[in-house]
């Protein structure tokens, strides 16, 4: 009964809306679909048919209702190589291969890695990727003809318009019809779909990629099928998490990752490049009102139709109309209030979320920009923890012990200053290092305890440590000297 519901919560909940999202996404698909291919330098029924395969199949077997999956540009630049020195057929082969590598991580639940991605990587994530949206438009926009301009601002002003006459019907898809209409009836001298490439007219068809079975090609492949799963895996979560946001719902970022692995093993077989989430149709298919399984079913198999059974009337569809849908999609998609946070958060976040800002925009390459995002709050992080750090001392009435106090977290970034926070060169007969309000978080740590013990006894004095918590003496008994432990543990 509990199976029923959920299915009928994430398949039937809003049918209409979810129909009509999927329709407009799968307009916006076909034109980007045929980019990445080129990207990839291969035929553009390749990624065509890679972005039905891949939104159909993970509609049925992914973890995030809503969100639009397909053949990326993350993916397509990657492999440009691959396509180049050996051919298409180890493109499918490699795609095979990234999809295994992915089903496995979804099993070993890679997905909690983004628990390391703080809130400044994911905003520095969306604006870098709202501002590559609106750069992939400006080839559609530099040495056209005015008319051009003319039905951009036609179909921005229907997008954000039209939603004041009703709802019902989503206005990207409105605006497409309308200036779809206007430009065959008036015969505007616009760019078509059709000038990006040639439009199949068959169905994709299941086949075993033509390379050898051999240990070689395992070696020509497996480079590339990792970094594709790499790069995949990280663009699908951090869409999924903004998806989760847009939609104020949570999803299984488990089943997610396995997910897009089956989609681009069975991709691989039906003649497509690999892929994963995209964000920009994700935020077009949420603000549209798809927010089930259905709208991403819808788009994959209406793009299908569209290019096999109705592509020379979708090659006539002028692509101002297709570059005004992106437009709003890059504006919707940046966090504007992180440019007002910037003087209101603290001053590391914001380096972070620029750091990973000015990266992707660099590079082109999402998985660098959050890179350096999670290394950035890494050292933040770090060095704010070691700050916490404090220590203190004091001398008994006798003058021949002293009793030194630590505070805070001792691991491998405050380890120099716990070492530096003591007097081996005091003359003094017993020594106690009281660490109840401490802790030992790494090996960096239990061995600067070591360092510590070995010098004052060293110089003669006799060592207590005392006020270890469970976990600070599991961890110097594991991994401290023996001297260092019988002292610890005969104080606890």
């Amino acid at each position: 009964m509990t199976s029923l519901t959920a299915i009928r919560r994430e398949w039937f909940a809003t049918p209409r809306a979810d129909i009509l999202a999927g329709l407009v996404v799968a307009l916006a698909l076909i034109p980007e679909a045929i980019g990445f291919s080129i990207i990839a330098g291969v035929d553009p029924r390749v990624g065509l048919y890679a972005s039905f395969s891949i939104a159909v199949i993970i509609a049925l077997v992914g973890g995030r209702p809503g969100m639009i999956s397909a053949a990326t540009a993350a993916v397509a630049v990657l492999v440009v190589p691959l396509v180049r020195d050996y051919g298409v057929d180890y493109l499918f082969a490699a795609t095979v291969l990234m999809g295994v590598i992915q089903l496995v991580a979804g099993f070993l639940r890679f997905d909690r890695l983004m628990q390391f991605v703080s809130r400044s990587v994911i905003t520095g994530f969306v604006n870098a990727l709202a501002i590559l949206i609106f750069m992939a438009q400006l080839p559609q926009l530099i040495g056209v003809t005015w008319q051009t301009y003319a039905m951009v601002a036609a179909g921005l002003a229907v997008i954000y318009l039209f939603p004041r006459v009703t709802r019902a019907i989503p206005s990207p898809l409105v605006a497409i019809v309308l200036l779809t209409i206007v430009a065959i009836a008036m015969g505007i001298p616009v760019n078509r779909i059709g000038d990006m490439g040639a439009l199949p007219d068959a169905l994709p068809t299941f086949a075993l990629p033509q390379v050898p079975f051999s240990l070689e090609t395992l070696s020509i492949i497996l480079p590339y099928s990792l970094t594709m799963a790499a790069v995949g895996m990280l663009e699908s979560l951090l869409t999924a998490q903004i998806v989760d946001d847009l939609t104020d719902t949570g999803s299984n970022k488990a089943r997610e990752v396995r997910g897009q692995g089956i989609a681009n093993f069975v991709t691989g077989f039906l003649g497509g490049m690999g892929g994963c989430a995209m964000i920009g149709q994700s935020v077009i298919n949420v603000k549209s009102g798809g927010h089930g399984r259905l709208s991403a079913f819808v788009a994959g198999s209406v793009l299908l139709f569209l290019i096999v059974v109705l592509g020379p009337w979708v090659a006539q569809i002028p692509m101002p109309a297709l570059v005004a849908v992106m437009i709003m999609v890059s504006i919707g998609t940046f966090s504007w209030s992180s440019i007002r946070d910037l003087r209101r958060h603290p001053w590391h976040s914001s380096v972070v979320m620029l750091a990973t800002v000015v990266t992707v925009v660099a590079t082109h390459d999402l998985a660098k920009g959050v890179l350096a995002g999670v290394l950035l709050s890494g050292v933040f992080f770090a060095n704010k923890v070691g700050r916490q750090f404090a220590m203190g001392s004091a001398l008994s009435g006798d003058g021949h012990s002293r009793t030194y106090h630590v505070t805070g977290e001792v691991f491998f970034a405050s380890v120099d200053r716990f070492v530096a926070g003591f007097d081996f060169k005091e003359v003094l007969e017993h020594v106690t290092i009281d660490v109840s309000t401490a802790h030992f978080w790494d090996i960096s740590a239990v061995a600067a305890l070591d360092k510590v013990v070995m010098k004052f006894r060293r110089e003669g004095a006799e060592v207590f440590v005392v006020g270890l918590n469970r976990a600070s003496a599991s961890m110097v008994d594991r991994f401290g000297t023996p001297d260092t432990k019988n002292k610890a543990l005969a104080s606890l």
